[in-house]
């Protein structure tokens, strides 16, 4: 594709050289430059691309893309590089709308679903893909907890919720390629406020909830909500002529709030106020639950392989988005009841061990006290929680953590999560402070180990019969970042390990 081609798309764009050259890639990172690429230099949180233009340029970049009021940082290399390049009042939202016409806005040719809030995202972007594969719809699926286009895994190397948008859109394109019909994208708050998710053009939007988080990286909850309702408004301005649907939580609060930002129908779902997709007579049924789905025009029981009332409302939020592309209740159903669990979302690890371990994602107060509340219910014995928090993200996070375990655990043991650059003692000091905030004692109540192998030894070593250990926070990660350092962790296999050991002795 020519640069001419791209520069098209970008209203505000002003053009410096010939653009009549030809463009092989759009990245933002100077390292994947290759002969060809138009680099796209973006203001970052840590680093500002501005400052990798004399790289891209050294690696054979074709063309640039530069940020108007960055001028100071690009003036004198455009000068001398004597490449075309785009002056654009902003890289971010340049970077999105490029990436989309370079691969022929894929998103206009299936159907996209997005799924945003502060809990239950991955698993309702897992069952709702499961639902629709179920019924023989071809989908691609982009989640925390992985990739997938059709029943093949794609690997992950972003390390992001949401990728950037050059990964985003070419998902998508190569989703159109394998003939997928729909795409499920996990939509954070992060990769709708930072434009990675422009050019999706949303077909369906989902919101769980709205909690209190992020607060670090969006400064304040009206800023957070508004994030969360650049779906709903993207539903709006989407290029695609499929109807346009917003499916609701009516047991949120905040869902009046979102319903505003978007004149698409609205489909509703939930447990106490009345809505289009409702779920009644909810009981415990070993390690899942049984539940009755009720539209108004028909009624279906069934049985999930997850516990809990919050695999209740995932459950019926996929119920929604599936009911809303046409699917008959039965069929949704059968695809809910054959649905397998998310990888590291409340997954037993059985080894013939006397008690119960399980491992989860949850890494904020209010996912931490739903799961400890299941859990609590149902441990005769002690209940034990492993977790810790992650660093360069969500400090206010902490202390509620560690209150929450105070409240509800036995027994808390605090660890690495991710601390990357920050002091991982001042990290696990402040979710001290929440247990000792409930007067609970270092020593008696709770113990800090930061090397996470170990801790997780431990929690296994003091577990018998009838207690639940809970390693909480990584899920399926397979790595823990401490410093500039990758290490290689996964909770799930080292628990198999370490309890294959234990009952072979």
């Amino acid at each position: 594709m020519q640069l001419t081609q791209l520069a098209q798309q970008l209203a505000e764009a002003k053009l410096m050289g010939n653009a009549l050259v030809d463009i092989s890639a759009v990245t933002y990172d100077s390292r994947q430059v290759q002969p060809g690429s138009l680099f796209v230099a973006v203001p970052g949180f840590q680093a500002d691309g501005h400052d990798f233009l004399s790289q891209a340029v050294s690696k054979g970049a074709a063309g640039l893309v530069v940020q108007a009021n960055r001028q100071d940082r690009w003036r004198q290399i455009v000068a001398g590089a004597g490449l075309p390049t785009l002056v654009v009042p902003d890289s971010r939202r340049a970077l999105s709308e490029l990436a989309a016409a370079f691969h022929d806005y894929p998103g206009r040719q299936l159907g996209v679903i997005g799924v945003t809030g502060t809990d239950g995202k991955t698993s309702v972007v897992h069952m709702t893909s499961h639902i629709l594969q179920s019924a023989g719809w071809r989908t691609g699926m982009i989640s925390t907890a992985g990739m997938r286009i059709g029943d093949e895994p794609v690997s992950d190397p972003f390390g992001h919720t949401t990728p950037e948008a050059p990964e985003v859109q070419s998902m998508l394109a190569r989703m159109v390629e394998r003939r997928c019909q729909y795409a499920v994208i996990e939509s954070s708050s992060h990769g709708l406020a930072l434009r990675r998710l422009d050019g999706c053009d949303y077909d369906v939007a989902v919101l769980t909830n709205v909690g209190k988080d992020h607060l670090d990286f969006h400064g304040s909850q009206d800023a957070y909500m508004l994030a969360k309702s650049r779906l709903f408004m993207m539903l709006d301005n989407g290029k695609s002529s499929r109807k346009k649907v917003a499916v609701l939580n009516v047991d949120d609060p905040s869902w009046h709030r979102v319903a505003r930002f978007t004149s698409s129908k609205r489909v509703t779902y939930g447990i106490r106020g009345r809505a289009d997709v409702q779920a009644s007579r909810i009981t415990e049924d070993g390690w899942g639950c049984r539940f009755l789905i009720n539209t108004g025009l028909a009624e279906r029981a069934v049985r999930l392989v997850r516990p809990g009332e919050f695999n209740v409302y995932n459950a019926l939020a996929a119920t929604a988005v599936a009911l809303s592309l046409g699917m008959e209740l039965d069929k949704v159903c059968d695809g809910l009841e054959s649905w397998p669990g998310v990888p590291g979302r409340l997954e037993l690890i059985e080894e013939g061990q006397a008690f119960r371990v399980v491992v989860d994602y949850a890494h904020a107060p209010g996912s931490l006290q739903k799961l400890l509340e299941l859990l609590r219910r149902t441990t005769s014995g002690r209940l034990i929680a492993l977790f810790g928090a992650a660093g360069e993200r969500s400090p206010e996070r902490r202390q509620p953590m560690g209150e929450v375990s105070a409240a509800l655990a036995d027994y808390t043991i605090l660890t690495d999560d991710d601390p990357r650059r920050e002091d991982p003692e001042g990290i696990i000091d402040q979710i001290a402070d929440g247990l000792a905030a409930l007067d609970k004692r270092e020593g008696r109540d709770f113990v800090r180990i930061r090397d996470r192998y170990e801790a997780v030894a431990r929690a296994l070593d003091m577990a018998s019969d009838g207690d639940t250990v809970l390693l909480a926070g990584k899920g399926n990660e397979r790595t823990i970042t401490i410093g500039d350092q990758c290490i290689e962790h996964d909770d799930r296999e080292i628990a198999r390990r370490l309890l294959r050991e234990s009952t072979s002795d």
